[in-house]
């Protein structure tokens, strides 16, 4: 590996800087709703709290202007109950109130510090030089002894947090980073043959993933879902009724009809689409074939059908590592929550499993499905490792 990790190390009794994402749902009370990310990180804190580190936990909560742009307190008083260690708070982010904090911290104990991107700058993206000399690391990096990246899921960011602490400090990936980059960006030396199931909305992205998965001969087989299939089934030649055309084209994406088009001609024995589909009519769920589409009204598609999902179950059955990207359709509604459920337990149940962060994660923690061998904590980051890009905070650690 080209970055160092908590073995290369020495925490007892020196302050440590942990930038997480703890980022999460959160109810109208503005607590949690949800803390699958802050269990994500109890691996990387407890290990630094038991072997006497004095931790200072930096993170975000929403976006500027956003409905969950709240304070931290919520997430401290969960830790502390997560934690086999007192975790404390404080209402600041660099101030002296904040920096006194981890002066005073004792070994072994920890500080949330207050949401980051309530200071302007944090929202801003620099390179990690100009990001060291920013108020937050500057105001802070005296007072700490090294720095710890644990927030995979905001490395593609180039914020100060995330990068500038860690070119002002001794530097270290958490162990929640270097599961995700020991995985993701190692995808090339799992077992063979790879499937690929792509599905869901971010369109650009996918198809992304799944150029790069077929030019660099990661992927022996694509199997398409959700947007995603729409996309190629429509560059197929396949009519698919205008209530689910007009969403492609509503959400900008049908330039992507001929990127898809594209992949198609060039590897077409490695993409497969669905056989059939469900919409909704008069408030139930009716299955489709893919060859007597389009539906005779204007319903929209908002699931793969069981023939697809037993399809797709029969050609992973040979597939030593499956990479899960999407739900395969609407699964926030009861109605349509079938295929996605269904296609999730098959990749949990076939050789080598990795999840994609975002809401692929969701649906997984939603349905309770169990089995994988690797659910990343990261969207955007995760599907960007997989493409091979450059993540700035990985990049900084590296350095």
């Amino acid at each position: 590996m080209g970055f160092q990790t908590l073995d290369d190390l020495t925490v007892a009794g020196r302050a440590v800087g942990v930038r997480v994402d703890i980022n999460s749902p959160l109810d109208e009370n503005a607590e949690l709703a949800d803390d699958a990310r802050l269990r994500a990180h109890v691996d990387t804190l407890s290990e630094l709290l038991e072997r006497d580190g004095r931790v200072a936990i930096l993170a975000h909560q929403g976006r500027p202007g956003g409905d969950e742009f709240e304070g931290l307190a919520p997430h401290a008083e969960r830790l502390d109950e997560l934690l086999d260690a007192p975790v404390g708070f404080t209402d600041t982010t660099f101030s002296g109130a904040a920096r006194d904090a981890i002066d005073d911290l004792p070994d072994g104990e920890a500080i949330v510090l207050e949401n980051t991107r309530f200071y302007s700058e944090e929202y801003m993206e620099f390179g990690p030089a100009r990001a060291a000399q920013t108020h937050l690391v500057t105001r802070l990096s005296p007072h700490l002894d090294a720095f710890v990246n644990d927030a995979f899921a905001a490395a593609h960011r180039s914020q100060p947090s995330m990068v500038g602490f860690a070119h002002a400090l001794p530097a270290y990936a958490g162990r929640v980073m270097q599961r995700e980059i020991e995985i993701l960006g190692n995808v090339d030396e799992t077992p063979t043959p790879r499937a690929y199931v792509v599905g869901g909305a971010k369109i650009p992205d996918s198809m992304t993933v799944i150029r790069h998965s077929l030019e660099q001969g990661l992927a022996d087989q694509i199997l398409t879902t959700g947007l995603v299939a729409n996309v190629f089934m429509l560059a197929a030649g396949h009519d698919l009724g205008d209530g689910s055309a007009d969403i492609i084209y509503e959400r900008g994406h049908w330039e992507e009809i001929d990127r898809a088009a594209d992949l198609l001609e060039a590897y077409p024995e490695k993409i497969h689409l669905p056989t059939d589909v469900a919409i909704e009519r008069d408030g139930t769920r009716v299955e489709i074939a893919v060859e007597d589409l389009p539906p005779t009204t204007d319903e929209a598609i908002k699931d793969i059908g069981t023939g697809t999902v037993e399809s797709y179950r029969e050609r992973l059955k040979t597939a030593g590592t499956t990479i899960l990207n999407g739900p395969a359709g609407v699964f926030e509604e009861p109605s349509f929550q079938a295929g996605t459920r269904e296609l999730f337990q098959v990749v949990a149940d076939a050789g080598f499993s990795i999840v994609g962060g975002g809401d692929t994660s969701a649906a997984v923690r939603r349905f309770g499905i169990d089995g994988f061998d690797h659910i990343s904590t990261g969207g955007g980051a995760a599907l960007r490792l997989l493409t091979g890009e450059e993540l700035p905070a990985i990049a900084v650690l590296e350095q």
